[in-house]
């Protein structure tokens, strides 16, 4: 498993004319293959004159899933292109449409498929990306009289706090890199005197 992964930063569109055709290149971060499938809708259904609205999608932080569609361009010079232009910009969990309005004049296989992997890439360039990285969650409890002083040390060494729970004792969820474990637990033990204790749970990706 990989321990980070990029993924496209924002929803975008950005627009190039190449031989009086527009294509309108729509990119979104996507969860899962219905919210891919959900987003590819959402676009041909707002641009329902279009000649053409190509797609194509990348799952999962090892790219499981690749899926394209060339939506009746001929076969392999659109939706392929762009599929190829996400991996090689190594992007994850992201979407990608390309509508094209047809201006009269024909590219050609070679233009088309030149056409849709760069529009691809010019969107990806505008929208940028963030990198998402794999975390183990982990929850740590401790008594209230070292809670405030342990959350502190938390932060400042920039470990992920993600939430804290007061009960009678006080539970604070951290994210830990996949391999820094056991050197979290080391350095918990020397922070808090061997007074708090630490649960491991599943692992994540998240902003990094």
């Amino acid at each position: 498993m990989r321990d980070a992964y990029e993924t496209v930063a924002g929803r975008t569109v950005h627009e190039t004319e190449i031989n009086r055709s527009r294509f309108l290149c729509a990119l979104a971060p996507v969860g899962t293959e219905e919210d891919a499938q959900a987003f590819v809708a959402e676009v041909r259904a707002a641009h329902p004159a279009a000649n053409h609205n190509c797609w194509a999608y990348v799952l999962g932080a090892d790219a499981g899933v690749q899926r394209s569609s060339d939506d009746g361009e001929p076969g392999g010079t659109a939706g392929l292109p762009m599929l190829q232009m996400l991996l090689r910009r190594e992007v994850r969990f992201t979407a990608a449409v390309v509508t094209r309005y047809f201006g009269g004049i024909k590219l050609g296989a070679g233009g088309l498929i030149r056409a849709y992997g760069g529009v691809v890439g010019a969107a990806l360039d505008v929208a940028g990306t963030v990198t998402r990285r794999r975390l183990r969650l982990a929850t740590v409890t401790v008594g209230h009289e070292r809670a405030g002083r342990l959350e502190n040390d938390l932060r400042a060494t920039g470990h992920a706090v993600r939430e804290v729970e007061y009960g009678a004792e006080v539970t604070i969820g951290v994210g830990l890199p996949a391999g820094d474990v056991e050197a979290f637990r080391a350095w918990l033990a020397g922070a808090t005197g061997g007074a708090a204790r630490l649960a491991l749970g599943g692992e994540v990706y998240a902003p990094g």
